[in-house]
């Protein structure tokens, strides 16, 4: 009785927890947060100091007694403790502007496909101890196809492929539920970690995840561009420890991306031959839709149309697709209700 007292003053919120970003959509504004999920904990005294953008900004630059966390590892929590303050930060935030003193809101949340019932359960407890009073699940391929607007309730096929920071999921959608899918550990992140390992192996040049990130955005691509792009990268000499500067081209980034890509493709074609042909008809028809920050690589639609022989298309501000669909489902009960996670809420 109480909660639902508080929830009538409290904000109803859509979050994609990614785990790259955090992104928090609510029904009045739409997005009100699009931060980093990274916290900052002082190690003596138990202490957040930052959360989001400002404790991204210390990665790797913090004394002895200053961790920089990443609590979501591929997906799912990693870090309880870590999750739940960053929650009740954000919860927190939204709520600093109103007269809401405790905050109760009704939460929806995106989790991965091949998440687990102890998993679920550590998502629904660490939204609940930061002040939520009813939490929703909603698969992040669902939610991104919804937030997309596809027609995810009709019997028609809609095949999703959203790359985010931490994985590649792959889903096949008709009437409201997921017919055939697959999830990789491998997107993003893993596309940084080649150009780290390529860096290290080419140039004998160590650089961290920041750096190679900004490489991937600025000149990445998984196919050919028209004119030849390059840029200084700038790291630690591994023979004599020194600062080195040398110029990447975007073909040797392609070259240290391309086995990764490759993988993503082999395992669209793989999501395709076990699904129904029915659907697969449908697919050919309507196209694959990429959603997810690796959907913003330079001529990775292109890519998987060439090797698919299927049309691809990239959703429209494909970043804030699955807060985007977890913000429409907060308005739409009915639609909740037929496309929410299995065992996820008691209704």
């Amino acid at each position: 009785m109480f909660n639902k007292l508080l929830g009538k003053f409290s904000k109803d919120l859509g979050i994609d927890l990614g785990t790259t970003s955090t992104l928090v959509f609510t029904p009045d504004k739409g997005i009100v947060i699009n931060e980093p999920s990274v916290v900052a904990v002082n190690m003596r005294t138990d202490e957040i100091l930052a959360v989001g953008d400002e404790a991204k900004k210390m990665v790797g630059k913090t004394p002895g007694h200053i961790q920089v966390i990443k609590p979501l590892v591929d997906g799912v929590i990693s870090d309880f403790e870590v999750t739940e303050k960053m929650l009740k930060y954000f919860i927190d935030k939204i709520h600093s502007e109103s007269f809401t003193l405790i905050p109760r809101p009704r939460v929806v949340i995106g989790i991965p496909l091949d998440i687990t019932e102890v998993e679920k359960k550590a998502v629904k407890d660490a939204a609940k101890s930061a002040g939520a009073r009813q939490v929703f699940l909603i698969e992040e391929s669902m939610a991104a196809a919804i937030g997309a607007r596809l027609p995810v309730a009709e019997a028609t096929a809609t095949m999703i492929v959203d790359i985010g920071g931490g994985t590649t999921e792959i889903a096949v959608i008709s009437l409201g539920g997921v017919v055939t899918w697959k999830t990789l550990r491998m997107a993003g992140n893993t596309l940084d970690n080649s150009i780290i390992q390529y860096v290290r192996e080419e140039f004998n040049i160590l650089i961290g995840e920041q750096v190679a990130e900004n490489i991937k955005i600025k000149i990445g691509s998984a196919s050919g561009a028209k004119e030849p792009m390059e840029m200084p990268l700038r790291g630690r000499d591994l023979i004599n420890g020194l600062p080195k500067e040398v110029i990447i081209s975007d073909s040797q980034v392609r070259e240290a991306m391309s086995k990764i890509i490759g993988q993503i493709i082999e395992n669209i074609k793989i999501t395709l031959e076990i699904t129904p042909p029915e659907l697969v008809a449908d697919i050919y028809e309507h196209g694959i839709i990429l959603t997810g920050g690796g959907a913003l690589l330079r001529g990775l639609d292109k890519e998987i149309a060439r090797a698919t022989k299927i049309p691809v298309r990239v959703a429209d501000d494909p970043l804030t697709c699955v807060v985007r669909g977890t913000g429409i489902l907060l308005a739409d009960m009915e639609l909740l209700n037929k496309v929410i996670s299995p065992s996820s809420e008691e209704l």
